[in-house]
């Protein structure tokens, strides 16, 4: 007959240690997390106020393609205007 196998016995210090080690590794991940979780509010916020200067720079540039459309038909017309008053 054979003997059954006795495992693998790990003294209760040795799995406390090795808690204590999983807990500091968890605080540390927490830690990060909390880091990273602050950092993009942070860019929220930056990405908002972003998006709000380029809305009044967009604002303020729409009446340069309707200038240059004026300017155009109003050359055009001095134009035909010449060519047809010889």
């Amino acid at each position: 007959m054979t003997t059954p196998d006795p495992g693998v016995y790990i003294p209760p210090a040795q799995m406390y240690q090795e808690l204590r080690s999983l807990s500091d590794g968890l605080t540390r991940v927490e830690t990060k997390l909390d880091g990273i979780g602050q950092g993009l509010t942070d860019l929220g916020k930056d990405v908002a106020d972003h998006e709000t200067r380029l809305r009044a720079l967009e604002r303020g540039r729409w009446p340069l393609p309707t200038i240059a459309a004026l300017t155009g038909v109003a050359g055009a017309a001095t134009g035909a205007l010449a060519l047809f008053a010889r």
